[in-house]
């Protein structure tokens, strides 16, 4: 079974990519489609991890404030802090980027 997902939201910090790991680290601003019980619209970061070409390219041709198609497979890890507190992580792996628009 795999763990695909797809995500369509707005790029919501400056692109770099990694000199060690070649990696690029975003964060997709993803508004609800519903409203809370105040009437508003909350907003979920996503954090997404692109490698190899898809950082390279989403580097060159994106920017902050773009809107971005992600679609990748989700990934889960389990680490024990010092005190003995769990944390479960839970990471985005884009295997495919599409541009959507740009902010401007």
């Amino acid at each position: 079974m795999n763990s695909y997902v797809t995500l369509v939201g707005r790029i919501v910090n400056e692109l770099t990519i990694d000199s060690d790991t070649k990696n690029c680290e975003i964060t997709i601003a993803i508004s609800r489609e519903f409203k809370n019980e105040d009437g508003i619209y909350e907003t979920d970061y996503i954090p997404v991890t692109l490698k190899g070409n898809i950082a390279k390219n989403v580097v060159e041709y994106c920017k902050k404030g773009d809107l971005i198609a992600i679609k990748g497979r989700i990934e889960t890890s389990i680490y024990e802090k010092e005190d003995g507190t769990k944390i479960r992580n839970i990471e985005i792996i884009a295997n495919k980027a599409t541009f959507l628009s740009s902010k401007n």
